[in-house]
């Protein structure tokens, strides 16, 4: 069932982060992760159909990436270069036309958005993208980092909160204002 989004040609569903690792079971797991999975590929489909363009980010860090516990980062070893952890939920609905975009890929360097380093902002502009539907793991880090990114990159920006789950469930009130302050449209 979806979220009755009326998905067009110049509309980009990005799917944030939807790993192994941050699902249950994985290293940096959120709980509810998994269970957003049929939701969200319920709404791949419903992007595909319209024309709209889907975009799945993925953390993709190498062996000893600076985010990292050991190397004095925030984070536990969490979806390491071609491991399990990182690799895309395995019943996310992912079709080979997905544009697949790897962030925080840099040794020196993190990245929460998925438009900070990679070049996704120049592609979605090129593509004539106006407005990006944004779901996935976790609401209160890199879901709000890129729905924010792409507010100041000029795009709308929905956020389907539903198909959200967060690491502090203290902060989905915070984050909801934060992003409704920075001009984006948020779905329960």
């Amino acid at each position: 069932m979806t979220l009755d989004v009326e998905y067009g040609p110049h509309d980009a569903l990005l799917v944030v982060d939807m790993q192994n690792d941050f699902c249950e079971g994985g290293a940096l797991a959120v709980r509810g992760g998994a269970a957003l999975v049929p939701g969200i590929n319920a709404e791949i489909e419903a992007a595909r159909a319209a024309g709209a363009l889907v975009v799945a980010s993925r953390d993709w860090h190498p062996v000893d990436h600076v985010s990292f516990a050991h190397r004095g980062g925030p984070w536990p070893v969490h979806c390491v270069q071609d491991t399990e952890g990182a690799a895309f939920h395995p019943d996310l609905a992912l079709h080979d036309d997905t544009l697949r975009v790897s962030k925080a890929t840099a040794f020196d360097a993190d990245a929460y958005s998925a438009f900070e380093g990679t070049g996704l902002a120049g592609y979605l502009k090129e593509k004539g993208i106006e407005r990006v539907v944004v779901c996935g793991l976790a609401l209160d880090v890199c879901v709000k980092a890129t729905a924010l990114e792409a507010r100041r990159r000029g795009f709308d920006v929905l956020l389907l909160e539903a198909l959200t789950a967060p690491v502090d469930p203290d902060a989905v009130d915070d984050c909801r204002c934060e992003l409704t302050d920075a001009g984006a449209k948020v779905r329960p």
